[in-house]
């Protein structure tokens, strides 16, 4: 075989590695209209802000935000009224950013639509870190 059919063969290979690794990272993205009916699950959260840490458990679907009518609220001058959203379907826990002027990460990535959350994922909103512990038993 000569060295051509090995270079070939080689771009073959990166390419089909490239396209596996793309698949394998991709976001568990969710566009919010495709979200369906919400299922009522308890969530647990930590809600860090500087030096500060607080635990929260609530009821999904809740709202995250400076505003006194959010179920959540983050005093942080960086988070809008109503910043993010956690929603469930079918068990499954979700969230998106309820249309915020700095955004709503996961992880590092920016939200463009609901994302599934899993245990230990961080949820950046401003220069606070929501990190969501997971589903909790109703008690």
């Amino acid at each position: 075989m000569n060295d051509a059919g090995l270079r070939v063969g080689s771009i073959e290979v990166l390419a089909a590695l490239a396209v596996f690794a793309l698949v394998a990272v991709r976001p568990r993205v969710r566009r919010s209209r495709d979200v369906g009916a919400f299922t009522p699950v308890r969530i647990a959260l930590d809600i860090r802000h500087g030096e500060t840490s607080r635990r929260y458990e609530g009821l999904c679907p809740l709202v995250v935000g400076r505003s006194s009518a959010a179920d959540v609220v983050v005093m942080d001058g960086e988070v809008s009224r109503r910043h993010a959203r956690f929603e469930t379907q079918n068990g499954v826990v979700y969230v998106s950013d309820a249309g915020s002027s700095n955004g709503t990460f996961l992880n590092g990535r920016r939200l463009d639509g609901a994302v599934e959350v899993r245990p230990n994922d961080a949820i950046d909103l401003g220069a606070t870190r929501i990190v969501y512990i997971g589903k909790i038993a109703w008690a």
